[in-house]
């Protein structure tokens, strides 16, 4: 058995750490570990799959193209529409962020 907490003790990486835990046709879910990481200014996140996401750990905003801004801390969810604009505002580094995505097709 595994745990989802399992090599999340990380510091002084400079991007995102995406670690894939299942993949299919339909379906991709990964883990994924920032640490004060944000979208790149004037930048926007769209996927070609609906993605759903928790924060297990820490606190995070995301940000979408219409001006919403969802303020999350561990144990918020949400579902990015595929296609939907967004960005990732900011993540928390104490605690890091621990995200659990499953994109569907």
């Amino acid at each position: 058995m595994n745990s989802i907490f399992e090599n999340t003790k990380v510091s002084g990486f400079q991007e995102e750490l995406f670690i894939q835990l299942f993949k299919n046709d339909n379906c991709i879910i990964e883990k994924i570990i920032s640490t004060g990481q944000s979208t790149k200014e004037g930048e926007w996140l769209s996927g070609e799959r609906d993605e759903w996401v928790i924060l297990l750990q820490g606190f995070s905003e995301i940000k979408f193209y219409d001006g919403k801004i969802y303020k999350m801390k561990s144990g918020d969810y949400l579902l990015i529409p595929s296609n939907t604009k967004h960005r990732v505002e900011n993540t928390s580094t104490n605690p890091h962020c621990i995200w659990l995505a499953v994109h569907i097709k």
